[in-house]
């Protein structure tokens, strides 16, 4: 009964973090594409302080869309503030991160194999590596680097490389890649609690008291839209580690670390392209180059099918034998109904019971349990490098 309440609960937290996280991501986008599509107002809006105007047409109706240098004459009585999608995805994703990687099933988060770690120490490992980088990043932005955005970008990228590198070294390929994705989204929600939202409180403090806005708001201001601008480039790199859970055969890979190193570059790089081109500069040749490293990635990734001397002196194993890596590593979660006290139904909904379940569904234990070793989760029932060889060796023949 835990087991299934604690599925529930993961879905309703899940489901809740994707639109909490669509909406937050949404509006990031939207006003990146607002401000880049500003035009020069007339003569007429200037003069009441207008910096940009803009008309679109969507749903039937047109828009017409002004922004201010800095704040108007008057407070409106209606002001919508853009915060709580950024709060209620930082919420819930900790809240999974709690349930799934710390309270949850140790092998999503624990390798036993690269270090030998308890719940609590891998626990403690992942917040304080939360904590490390936020503390990193304000130090940087709140310093002079912040005004060089070049050298700025690539510090934070070689920081996330090494802490990448780093939690690959303890963890298990799936829970350093939560955990970059965990610190991004870190950085994000800080720049909005941190940066984003004081900036705007002042901002709204002076026009409400008939203040012209000054310096020091103006410099606020500055920052707050530096630190959205930091936020537009790490959507994409935060969307894909989202996601990422679905493929063992990058996180699961020997080099994970430096797969996500690189998605994160092209994704962010291709994010660049857009924001460019929203300003009406068109650099087709970013595009071009990010698709070109995804084609090179997919090369390098390629399973390697020729026939190696290892493949051709190994001793395929028989049904008898494979029957019995199935009992040992693959039933007891992979069932119809799971042996395993954390799983309420078969994971992914794969049933491994029978040679034929296996057959049905090669590719993907191929996958997992021969090319990236991901299953059996955290390798808790000690699966062998033979016993790997001779599985992989009898699904090869089997597909012949």
């Amino acid at each position: 009964m835990e087991a299934y309440l604690t599925e529930w609960l993961g879905l309703i937290i899940r489901w809740f973090h994707v639109i909490a996280g669509v909406a937050w991501i949404g509006a990031s986008f939207y006003f990146i594409w607002l401000d880049n599509h500003l035009r020069e107002p007339p003569e007429w809006k200037q003069a009441k302080g207008i910096k940009g105007d803009l008309w679109a047409i969507h749903g039937g109706g047109f828009y017409e869309v002004a922004k201010y240098h800095l704040g108007p004459e008057q407070m409106p009585r209606e002001l919508h503030w853009f915060k709580w999608e950024a709060y209620s995805t930082w919420l819930s994703g900790m809240a999974l991160l709690l349930l799934v990687y710390y309270l949850g099933t140790p092998g999503y988060l624990l390798d036993p194999a690269k270090a030998d770690l308890g719940a609590g120490t891998g626990a403690a490992i992942g917040l304080a590596s939360i904590a490390a980088m936020l503390g990193i990043y304000e130090l940087m932005i709140r310093s002079r680097l912040a005004g060089n955005g070049k050298l700025f970008g690539a510090l934070l990228y070689a920081l996330l490389v090494f802490a990448a590198w780093g939690l690959f070294q303890l963890f298990s390929g799936r829970g350093a890649f939560i955990h970059i994705g965990a610190m991004i989204g870190t950085l994000m929600v800080a720049n909005v609690f941190l940066g984003i939202m004081p900036s705007q409180r002042a901002l709204v403090s002076a026009v409400r008291e008939g203040k012209t806005p000054g310096p020091e708001v103006a410099r606020l201001a500055g920052l707050a839209k530096l630190r959205s601008t930091h936020n537009n480039y790490l959507t994409l790199p935060v969307l894909f580690i989202m996601i990422s859970n679905h493929y063992p055969m990058l996180y699961g890979h020997p080099e994970g670390w430096a797969i996500l190193a690189a998605i994160g570059f092209i994704t962010a790089f291709a994010r660049h392209y857009f924001n460019l081109k929203h300003r009406g500069i068109h650099k087709p040749g970013i595009l071009v180059f990010s698709a070109f490293l995804t084609l090179a990635l997919v090369w390098v990734l390629a399973p390697d099918n020729r026939n190696s001397d290892a493949a051709v002196e190994r001793v395929v194993a028989t049904d008898t034998e494979v029957s019995g890596l199935l009992r040992q590593h693959c039933t007891a979660c992979h069932a119809r109904e799971p042996a395993h006290p954390a799983f309420q139904a078969p994971p992914a909904g794969i049933v491994l019971e029978q040679l034929a379940d296996l057959l049905a569904h090669s590719a993907r234990v191929q996958q997992a349990a021969v090319r990236t070793h991901y299953m059996p989760l955290g390798n808790t029932s000690g699966m062998t490098e033979q016993e790997r060889t001779a599985l992989g060796g009898w699904l090869d023949n089997a597909g012949q």
